[in-house]
């Protein structure tokens, strides 16, 4: 359907590909890895037109419908969410003006012939229309809608009125109601709650055209792709399997690596060893020649460059009371734009101890950051107490804590100004643990991308030691690797930890408890994530789909 065949794409002196080929099949299911800045995202502008290649060719199947949704929202006004869901059909909606005409054009008197060809050609382009799921367009993009959480109750909501992250959901919507040949998709999880992802997983499940994605959440890939297609080390290679078989795959291969250019490497020392000996000795200048010729010839091996990950390890904690925090008669009441109240949740009873290590789950709008922000003392409770014990100190992260952050300062600025008794060195090798180096240092924040946002606050958590970590989505915006770092430290943090997260392979790596807030309530399980899929109603109801993919 879709082949790039010997392409090269550079920009300047940075090389992306040099000749490399893939290739996208009917009903493919891919994900596209690689490090940040690899070329994933020029692939998909390649394959749209968007941008050109130095060399080689892309070829697309004529009349192959191809949907595009990036992270880059266009503008959206003067549509309500359910229109501009429509309106983003494409082809569906060009279909249905085509019919429209030709419907008009067979009320007018025509001859036999031209009737013909007005008949027949209605006959192809209704055909394709209901193909295309054309006549039921507007249930599709309210089930669609509904699926990324955008209820009922918001469909005639102008799309002026949803804020950044909701903008996103509609953008994705409009294009999986596109319902075309093939999708490309660029980190479609981000933005989405855990209820959405498994709603969307279940969704490219059953999507039958071909699909192209990247994606930070290992176990969504996990759960979709059937192949990978990496884009790394100025290449495209291709791996038959999941994310977890590219992982193992790729070890293998890479030890085959090192240990053909190993072999290579003795080799030409054994043959320049030859020629230094013999170079000035006229009985062997043939024998030095030829093999100086046969060295020239040799295509060298080379070892691929590390990607940088990041390397920390939170600090040692001062010791905490056993009795970390407890909440009794927790109720939180807000008042809504048009002064009515809304009870987030009333009456929680739950404790926190020393080395608990808490996920907090639930349906979207149950209350998950809120019951977070209480514990981190940055908002009080309408009913109900909640204690913080003795010696607890707190390290709070959440996504508008990269709001906090200070566009107009350098990275280093930030950092500095949080801990000024420190030295210029800690604090530079702070930074690098989490890849900032050299000039980045001197970066403004306010240029920063998501993930450079979320490594410059975890860096100022680990600034001044804390035993009690509350973090509300600590993954978004962090690659898979990066995932796994900040997955380890958490791991082996000697203190407590509450968090939020919608990657299912992070909570099932740290939780040792789980709370459930559902319908205004809560309840714990005394157990890791894997107790709780299978002791929950509310996990139970989602079908299997929080079990691991096997």
């Amino acid at each position: 359907m879709i082949h790039l065949t010997g392409i090269s794409k550079q920009y300047g002196t940075r090389v992306l590909y040099s000749d490399s080929s893939f290739q996208v099949r009917d009903g493919d299911k891919i994900g596209l890895v690689g490090p940040n800045g690899a070329g994933k995202s020029t692939i998909f502008r390649i394959i749209v037109g968007e941008e050109g290649i130095d060399s080689g060719e892309v070829n697309i199947a004529e009349r192959a419908v191809i949907g595009y949704f990036s992270q880059d929202v266009a503008e959206m006004k003067g549509r309500t969410a359910l229109e501009e869901v429509m309106a983003g059909a494409g082809k569906v909606s060009e279909l249905a003006k085509e019919m429209a005409k030709l419907e008009a054009k067979l009320q007018e008197p025509l001859d036999e012939d031209e009737m013909m060809k007005v008949v027949e050609r209605y006959g192809e382009v209704q055909s394709e229309f209901e193909s295309r799921s054309g006549y039921d367009l507007e249930s599709r993009a309210q089930a669609i809608l509904t699926g990324l959480g955008i209820g009922p109750e918001d469909y005639n909501r102008m799309v002026d009125t949803f804020s950044g992250g909701w903008k996103m959901r509609i953008a994705l919507a409009k294009i999986l109601a596109l319902n075309p040949d093939v999708l490309l998709v660029d980190e479609p999880t981000n933005h989405l709650d855990l209820e959405s992802i498994l709603w969307l997983e279940e969704w490219f499940q059953n999507f039958k055209g071909a699909i192209v994605m990247t994606s930070h959440d290992r176990e969504f890939m996990n759960r979709i792709v059937k192949r990978i297609v990496e884009v790394a080390n100025k290449t495209i290679t291709t791996y038959s399997g999941n994310y977890d078989f590219y992982l193992r795959e790729r070890e293998i291969r890479k030890e085959q690596l090192l240990a053909a250019h190993q072999k290579q490497q003795d080799m030409l020392a054994k043959e320049e060893e030859f020629i230094a000996r013999f170079a000035a000795r006229a009985s062997h200048a043939a024998q030095v020649q030829s093999r100086v010729k046969k060295l020239e010839k040799i295509d060298r091996i080379e070892i691929p460059a590390e990607d940088r990950v990041m390397a920390f390890d939170f600090a040692p904690p001062p010791r905490s009371g056993n009795d970390v925090v407890r909440f009794q008669g927790l109720g939180k009441i807000y008042k809504k734009e048009d002064g009515k109240e809304k009870s987030v949740f009333s009456g929680l009873e739950g404790w926190i101890q020393r080395l608990d290590k808490v996920a907090v789950v639930g349906v979207n709008g149950a209350g998950k950051s809120t019951l977070l922000k209480i514990m981190a003392g940055q908002v009080d409770p309408t009913t109900g107490t909640c204690t913080i014990g003795a010696s607890v100190k707190i390290g709070y992260f959440s996504q508008s804590s990269l709001d906090v952050l200070n566009p107009n300062k350098t990275i280093f600025q930030e950092i500095y100004d949080r801990i000024p008794e420190a030295t210029i060195g800690f604090v530079r090798n702070l930074l690098g643990a989490f890849l900032f180096t050299g000039d980045d240092v001197e970066k403004k924040i306010g240029v920063l991308s998501g993930g450079e946002k979320t490594r410059v606050v975890i860096a100022t958590l680990l600034a001044t030691p804390v035993n009690f970590l509350i973090l509300d989505e600590p993954t978004n915006h962090l690659d898979i690797k990066s995932r796994e770092v900040l997955l380890d430290a958490i791991k082996k943090f000697d203190g407590t930890v509450a968090l939020v997260s919608h990657d299912r392979h992070f909570l099932r790596e740290v939780a040792t408890r789980v709370f459930e807030v559902d319908h205004g309530q809560l309840r714990a399980y005394e157990g890791d994530f894997e107790y709780y899929i299978d002791s929950s109603p509310l996990a139970k109801a989602t079908n299997g789909r929080l079990k691991v993919a096997r």
